[in-house]
């Protein structure tokens, strides 16, 4: 089956001796593995089109219980250079791209967070909104469509309890309206310093308690550390 999709490419390396493997979050498929052949000959594109953050049409051809899928073609559908020229923003960017990588399983679509991550990387780059902001939206949207969305009512859970997210002076209002994924109005109260500590958190004791693996994230170190400042 021929499978056409946008995708975003969350990780890529080298395979072989010109070839590459890019991990992407597809629209239509869910995550999937692409082998890239003559990705790193001197005269192909594809090595630039599949690195982590691309935004692709990716065209390539599915067979079943096949871990890995061969490439067809791949075009750039849209770019963000700015998010790379901000510190801050792309290091939150990436952290966002290992979190999506270790929570998705292999070909179960979510067109719904996919467009949730597409809208969110496009505001990094826009500047659309403080990074913090974006990343907790980003953080909530993926709870929800993947079946955990937070209720700011119920801390319990067997074996955890989670810290109150109303605690500070204005997390439960920034909370619940990131919650209600509108990009187009995410929340303008002021976020303190205790509302950061709050927020981040809670969302990100939430994440791992659904979630196995993601304390292993590198990124997400020093992620914490600019979601805190």
């Amino acid at each position: 089956m021929i499978i056409h999709t946008p995708a975003i490419v969350l990780k890529s390396f080298p395979y072989g001796d010109t070839s590459i493997i890019a991990r992407c979050f597809s629209e239509y498929q869910g995550k999937v593995s692409l082998i890239v052949k003559g990705a790193r000959s001197r005269k192909s594109p594809k090595s630039a089109q599949f690195q982590p953050l691309s935004y692709v049409d990716i065209i390539y051809y599915n067979k079943p219980n096949r871990e890995l899928q061969v490439l067809s073609k791949v075009n750039f559908r849209e770019s963000w250079p700015k998010i790379l020229d901000n510190l801050r923003s792309i290091t939150l960017s990436v952290a966002l791209l290992e979190i999506t990588e270790k929570t998705l399983l292999d070909e179960d679509p979510h067109p719904g967070l996919f467009k949730a991550l597409v809208a969110t990387l496009r505001a990094f780059n826009e500047s659309k909104a403080d990074p913090n902001i974006l990343f907790w939206f980003y953080e909530c949207a993926l709870l929800t469509h993947l079946g955990f969305q937070p209720n700011l009512d119920n801390r319990e859970f067997p074996g955890l309890t989670l810290n109150d997210p109303n605690s500070g002076p204005n997390s439960g209002l920034i909370l619940a309206s990131l919650l209600a994924e509108d990009i187009e109005n995410l929340p303008t109260d002021e976020v303190t310093p205790t509302d950061r500590k709050i927020i981040g958190d809670y969302l990100w004791t939430s994440l791992r308690y659904h979630f196995d693996g993601l304390s292993k994230i590198k990124s997400m170190e020093v992620a914490k550390k600019i979601l805190a400042d």
